[in-house]
């Protein structure tokens, strides 16, 4: 499965850090940037992270919620975000039934072995559910700037 522009965005619910919970549909009238990464306290994963974290106050001003989405368990993105103070949800999706909704859980190879694992990806999701902007493999050094100009466009 793959979720393209101009779909709605497939709901889901996932437990977040702090013990919580995040329902995407209970988010609708404020756009919404999901962004999946392999791995919590990894290099590029924090990068990342941290870049969406400094961004936040430019996120804020365009109403747009911050989501991490990873395999990790609870525990770790508890861990993760305050090593980091990260000022957004992070979503637990073990069974990476949410990655596969979104087309983001892909076989990956690593020094000749293949597996499963999530590719880095971010979808942009309008106030009305809806996706608008789709970034897959994604490459971390100016990623939250685009993204950022996206939502700020929207």
């Amino acid at each position: 499965m793959s979720v393209e522009v101009g779909q709605p965005a497939p709901d889901f619910t996932m437990p977040t850090d702090g013990g919580g919970s995040v329902t995407l549909s209970a988010l609708k009238g404020r756009k919404v940037v999901l962004y999946f990464y392999p791995k919590d306290d990894t290099t590029g994963c924090t990068k990342e992270a941290c870049g969406f974290g400094e961004a936040m106050p430019d996120f804020s001003k365009v109403d747009a919620a911050i989501i991490g989405v990873s395999k990790d368990s609870v525990a770790s993105h508890d861990k993760f975000k305050k090593k980091y103070d990260l000022p957004f949800t992070l979503a637990s999706d073990a069974e990476a039934g949410v990655a596969e909704k979104y087309g983001v859980w892909v076989e990956k190879s690593m020094y000749g072995r293949k597996y499963m694992g999530i590719d880095r990806s971010t979808f942009l999701i309008d106030a009305g559910g809806v996706v608008r902007k789709v970034w897959r493999k994604v490459s971390v050094t100016g990623h939250v700037e685009e993204v950022l100009k996206a939502a700020q466009a929207l």
